[in-house]
């Protein structure tokens, strides 16, 4: 199971950190990955993480202001967002693979 938390309302320029609880595999081994969908958008690609976390990955579209992490001992994967702007708005997914579970709703406006 995946479950994504701490999403909300931010104004642009702000942060969130966004968190993905997982259980029922093996964390630790496994290379996870964030997505995000906005409103009458396709699915998009954000970040991937290794699965010891020395190596991430991102979309051009956040690099810079986005950071992926994990925390192996707790199950946990993690999205700092910094200078968050309004085309951010979107629910956003952690990935196992290809199993994903209830996103977290992500808003930036004024």
């Amino acid at each position: 199971q995946l479950q994504a938390s701490g999403g909300g309302l931010v104004q642009p320029g702000g942060s969130l950190r966004l968190s993905c609880a997982a259980s029922g595999f093996t964390f630790r081994r496994s290379y996870m990955r964030w997505f995000r969908q906005a409103p009458g958008k396709d699915l998009e690609w954000v970040s991937g993480i290794s699965r010891d976390g020395t190596t991430t990955l991102y979309a051009d579209s956040v690099k810079g202001r986005f950071t992926i992490s994990r925390d192996n001992a707790k199950s946990t994967l993690f999205l700092q967002m910094n200078s968050l702007k309004p085309e951010d708005t979107a629910v956003y997914y952690c990935y196992y693979l290809d199993s994903r579970g209830q996103g977290t709703q992500v808003t930036v406006s004024s």
